[in-house]
């Protein structure tokens, strides 16, 4: 047994070695990183994961808000086999296409809102944010309008990391590092009521969150306002979910101007609502939605546009060349691994146990965890929630970021082996959607450690 234990620390000593010397982490304090080393996580299966000293966790990030369908899925890792030993790649420019790539957009059309029924494919999240921008300002340049290129977003929004993803997004950290946004990208408010309601109802709070659009319209001019992006709830921000006024205004004002609107449901699409898309679950209508990471469980980058027929008559029709795209635009394998990917949650049927069985009981468990002294609200939908931790209930005073409450929280339950990712002092909570209430059970039990070893830990500060 110490003979194991001894050859998995040095595995993990040259591995940590390694990556300190070569890896450049994402979003990541590199010497931070490197002064207390990586956390190497070596294999799968369903919701758990396993580091290399064998450490057992509970994944509640579905990797990063992606593993829809829980890791180990032979089927998945069987058709991406067959696919690569049939065609492993070949692009689709040059008046080209290949069967996976035209299968899967015929597929996500068929589950997409009814006016939409094209699919532009990428590589990722940020590389479609970075096409509806392109997209946008090419069909107003077609409809004759070509001042129409601002394009109005949300603060704290999230949209990648791209230099038109990160201008999208409204995130102050990653403007300050490159000089962003870049022309044409303003913010509004975001819909944030814990935080930012100052007193008003929910309601009354959403209805002047949502008016911020209108009032930022007639700033810019309607005439050079292209679109509208957001998120159906903001979840790198920390899932900050929309009052039931918000969505209802903001659909009255994007039906008064011409403006389009992008729905980035990178996070949301592909059953973590309970919907095939957010766009259902809060009955919007896009013009275009971003897709990825659920779109094939993260087992293969892919992303994608999903574009109404509005936008697509003009840009299939009036266009002549759109040039824009990339090498590994619906590229074979990722295809492949999407259409298997979503043959799964059909056959599962995991949309509907999320929507009428374990959403409802996840989002009830952990309600119980609002009871803490440490916790100021738990909000969620679907399989998504974020648990925000205070320092004062009654007066929603937030810790001073150098007490580092969300970053104590987070290694806590790591210790207790359960992921959750913290925003600032918030908990994230995006699971995969196969968990069963036995899992969802052990979740809030290790949160509820990790919780108590904070409480306790802001005790002696």
């Amino acid at each position: 047994m110490q003979d194991a234990l001894t050859q998995q620390q040095q595995k993990l000593d040259s591995l940590q070695t390694a990556d300190k010397q070569h890896f450049i982490h994402p979003f990541t304090d590199s010497k931070g990183l490197a002064e207390k080393g990586t956390r190497v996580i070596e294999r799968a299966e369903g919701v758990y994961l396993w580091d290399v000293m064998g450490h057992k966790l509970l994944d509640g990030m579905a990797g990063l808000w992606c593993v829809n369908v829980g890791y180990g899925r032979q089927s998945i890792v069987d058709a991406v086999a067959k696919q690569m030993q049939q065609l492993p790649f070949y692009n689709s420019f040059f008046q080209c296409s290949h069967p996976p790539a035209i299968e899967l957009a015929q597929k996500i059309a068929s589950l997409a809102p009814k006016h939409m029924n094209n699919v532009f494919f990428t590589g990722s999240g940020s590389e479609s944010n970075d096409t509806n921008l392109r997209m946008v300002r090419r069909y107003w340049d077609l409809k004759g309008k070509p001042s129409k290129k601002t394009i109005i977003s949300r603060d704290n929004a999230y949209h990648g990391s791209t230099v038109a993803g990160a201008s999208l997004g409204g995130m102050s950290g990653m403007h300050e590092q490159g000089d962003l946004p870049i022309p044409g990208v303003v913010h509004i408010a975001q819909p944030y009521w814990y935080g930012e309601g100052n007193g008003l109802s929910p309601e009354a709070f959403g209805l002047q969150a949502a008016q911020a659009l209108e009032t930022k319209i007639l700033e810019v001019g309607e005439d050079n306002v292209a679109a509208f992006i957001a998120e159906p709830f903001q979840g790198a921000g920390g899932v900050i979910i929309p009052p039931s006024t918000y969505w209802p205004e903001i659909k009255r004002i994007l039906a008064k101007y011409d403006i389009l609107f992008i729905l980035d449901e990178v996070i949301s699409g592909f059953g973590r609502t309970g919907k095939w898309f957010a766009a259902e679950y809060f009955d919007l209508q896009p013009d275009l939605i971003t897709i990825a990471k659920g779109m094939t469980s993260g087992y293969v980058p892919m992303g994608g546009v999903i574009v109404s027929d509005k936008v697509a008559d003009v840009i299939k029709q009036d266009c002549g060349e759109f040039t824009h795209g990339f090498t590994y635009s619906g590229h074979p394998v990722a295809a492949a691994a999407a259409l298997e990917n979503i043959r799964i949650i059909e056959q599962e049927q995991l949309i509907e146990r999320v929507e009428s069985d374990t959403a409802p009981y996840l989002q009830s468990r952990l309600q119980e965890l609002a009871e803490h002294p440490l916790v100021g609200e738990v909000r969620g939908l679907g399989m998504v929630a974020a648990i925000e931790l205070v320092k004062d209930k009654e007066l929603k005073q937030a810790f001073d970021s150098a007490v580092g409450v969300g970053t104590f929280c987070r290694d806590a339950c790591i210790k207790h082996g359960l992921v959750m990712r913290s925003v600032g002092d918030t908990m994230i909570i995006s699971p995969p959607l196969t968990m069963t209430h036995n899992e969802i059970d052990e979740l809030v039990a290790k949160a509820t450690l990790a919780l108590n070893d904070t409480y306790e830990y802001v005790q002696g500060q």
